[in-house]
């Protein structure tokens, strides 16, 4: 009996599936399902029950879950003991990123850590803000970087890094292009160009519509700022931005404040609360990095989330 048979044996009774255990130990499904044969074996029992869509434990399985739990847990407790006593920080930390973003202080954080504690691989996982905080919940994330709502989800320890308001932003050529500031009233009497739900920005517009009694006519989305600038610039709908992502497009964009949108668009690191070494560690990087860079207006950061 082996270590790695009993942790491959817990990723599929938590997962109930041979595909998403193989996903989250990192080899294939059938090397998965090979050595679980091979614990079923020598403990003379089926622990699974293939037969149906689910994966399920059998009465044997269940068991012996606990008990694989408790073996692993204590094989982790060994290392981290023996880990204490040389200095030395292992493990592999999973970091979210939302789609497309580029933000310099996050990745020299991530290369001074990497150098600093080689022995931690570091998984880079980019997708929407909604799907990085369910990964975390899940366990499937240590660390992520999020759009966010006006505060970060209060479940989760947070550091804001952007808080600022949205603002719509639309060519010379608009008939509300000599405003500087509109409310939401007139922004629906046009098509709206923005980021799909799941984003940060998204949200606080849509929190804003249903506060207000407003309907946008959303016909146009896309996940990147540098698409939503690009369709609002042709005249096909009033892009909405964060207040920072609107600037890099001021060549071609007026942007406006609007008045009934008061909830900011927030930029967030975020984490569970129960901290291994190595994400602690990193985590101090991190507070460094953000603490004494400031941060740029990428069209990439804040908007993306």
């Amino acid at each position: 009996m082996e270590l790695r048979q009993l942790e491959y044996f817990v990723a599929v009774a938590e997962e109930a599936s041979f595909t998403r255990a193989a996903e989250r130990v990192h080899i294939s499904q059938s090397g998965v399902s090979a050595q679980i044969r091979q614990l079923e074996l020598e403990l003379g029992a089926p622990l699974l029950d293939r037969s149906g869509r689910r994966a399920t434990v059998t009465p044997a399985g269940a068991a012996a879950l606990e008990h694989a739990r408790a073996a692993l847990a204590s094989a982790e407790l060994i290392r981290r003991a023996v880990d204490d006593v040389t200095g030395l920080i292992r493990g592999r930390l999973v970091l979210g990123m939302v789609t497309g973003c580029t933000i310099s202080p996050l990745f020299d954080a991530l290369a001074a850590f990497n150098r600093a504690h080689p022995g931690v691989e570091i998984a880079l996982l980019e997708d929407n803000s909604d799907e990085l905080v369910r990964g975390l919940r899940s366990g499937t994330a240590d660390v992520a970087l999020i759009g966010a709502c006006g505060v970060p989800p209060s479940d989760l320890e947070s550091l804001v890094i952007i808080s600022e308001p949205l603002v719509a932003a639309v060519p010379p050529t608009h008939p509300l292009a000599d405003a500087h500031r509109v409310t939401l009233a007139e922004i629906v009497l046009h098509t709206v160009v923005c980021l799909p739900q799941g984003t940060g920005v998204r949200a606080v517009f849509d929190r804003a519509c249903a506060q207000n009694e407003v309907e946008p006519e959303m016909t146009l989305e896309a996940s990147a700022p540098d698409a939503i600038a690009d369709l609002a610039a042709r005249g096909l709908g009033i892009a909405i931005l964060s207040e920072s992502m609107a600037a890099n497009y001021s060549d071609r964009l007026t942007a406006m404040t609007i008045d009934d949108a008061d909830t900011p668009a927030v930029l967030a690191l975020v984490w569970k609360p129960a901290l291994s070494p190595a994400l602690a560690r990193l985590l101090d990087y991190l507070r460094d990095a953000f603490g004494r860079a400031p941060m740029p207006a990428s069209p990439t950061a804040l908007a993306a989330g």
